[in-house]
């Protein structure tokens, strides 16, 4: 018995080469519905850390007996941040401010997606 085998088994570059470019294709077409969301969700992770300076700096105050308009240490802050001092996702910088006030970002200035921390 004799078994017949294909000499002409597998795929061709032709057939590779199409399958790359239709996923090529797809690809193009998902990534810009990724990049709109980036920028909400960054504003929102800066305002989460807005948030916890002004807790952070609010027990420092307590603690350390300080008045309104008092000037804040910020290393000190930063050592009631759970995992120190925190960072903006889009590279702002911010800016801890006195007691008795908000902090803030230097990209609260934004029209698209401000930084700021709510009232």
């Amino acid at each position: 018995m004799q078994t017949k085998t294909c000499p002409a088994s597998g795929f061709t570059v032709v057939e590779i080469i199409l399958v790359v470019v239709i996923v090529g294709i797809f690809a193009a077409l998902a990534l810009p519905s990724f990049s709109p969301s980036r920028t909400p969700s960054a504003q929102n992770a800066c305002v989460n850390n807005l948030r916890q300076i002004d807790g952070a700096k609010d027990q420092w105050a307590i603690e350390n007996r300080k008045k309104t308009n008092d000037p804040v240490n910020e290393i000190e802050v930063n050592a009631y941040i759970r995992h120190g001092a925190p960072s903006c996702p889009l590279k702002g910088t911010y800016t801890y401010g006195v007691i008795g006030t908000n902090p803030t970002c230097t990209l609260s200035t934004l029209k698209a997606a401000p930084h700021l921390l709510p009232y």
